[in-house]
């Protein structure tokens, strides 16, 4: 693959969701654009968060009344920061199966 050009993470600057905390119990949109201009997207959340989802899809009905979850391109990670998501970025590259775990974005 080439080379990362940039890497957006949607919660950079804007805090954690909304009842969440920064870093355990959050999730975010992350974008990776190549040098060469092809962007990807996935979004990560944290195993915090996914509990936390589910607890409050329980008490307002949400997915079956938290009976399920899904998100497309989902990523589990245990903390939600900038240098654990280049870990799994650089990972995925490394073992080949960013393409797959990511979604290309078409413009």
């Amino acid at each position: 693959m080439n080379n990362i050009k940039n890497i957006w993470i949607g919660t950079e600057g804007k805090g954690p969701i909304q009842g969440g905390k920064a870093e355990s119990n959050d999730n975010s949109d992350v974008i990776v654009t190549f040098e060469n201009g092809e962007k990807f997207v996935a979004t990560f959340f944290t195993y915090e968060n996914i509990q936390w989802l589910r607890q409050k899809n329980m008490e307002t009905g949400e997915c079956l009344n938290g009976k399920y979850f899904y998100a497309t391109d989902l990523i589990l990670i245990d903390t939600l920061n900038r240098r654990e998501i280049l870990k799994v970025i650089n990972h995925l590259i490394e073992e080949g199966s960013f393409k797959t775990v990511f979604d290309r974005i078409n413009e």
